[in-house]
């Protein structure tokens, strides 16, 4: 399997294939969650400095927090969550968004969210704390390239 580590080679939309095809080995969804998981696991330490009101995403149910760093040529995020599924999110959606330019950032649709299924198999709260992910996530990156989205 792929590390969750996100390359510049690749572009959002592979890395969003890619993700398709390793969710596409499970048959079962308890296998998948615990993929996701395992994914989790696999994010890099996150400082306890950055665990504070100002980097917290809201409309999470479990705590997450997001750090943007670079600027419109490549931004990158750290984050974390005191959730086990929440971090597997997490770490798909670093795969997807982290190190790439901020306009492929804000003009990449988060399509794997549908493609592996997450959609029908995640409870509402955690449907709305991804969403809440992704749109600070791009609100970072529109912020970057100086649009407003």
């Amino acid at each position: 399997m792929n590390d969750i580590v996100t390359s510049t080679t690749h572009s959002a939309d592979e890395a969003q294939r890619e993700i398709a095809e390793e969710f596409a080995y499970f048959n079962e969804w308890s296998e998948r969650y615990q993929y996701l998981i395992d994914l989790g696991k696999q994010l890099p330490p996150f400082p306890e400095a950055s665990r504070t009101e100002a980097w917290r995403v809201h409309g999470c149910q479990s705590m997450v927090w997001l750090v943007p760093s670079g600027d419109a040529s490549r931004m990158h995020f750290e984050a974390a969550s005191d959730s086990a599924i929440v971090s597997g999110l997490i770490a798909l959606v670093l795969r997807v968004y982290s190190d790439r330019p901020a306009a492929e950032i804000v003009a990449t649709e988060p399509d794997f969210i549908q493609a592996i299924g997450l959609a029908k198999h995640l409870s509402p709260t955690r449907s709305n704390g991804l969403a809440a992910m992704l749109a600070k996530l791009k609100g970072y990156a529109a912020a970057a390239t100086g649009s407003k989205e």
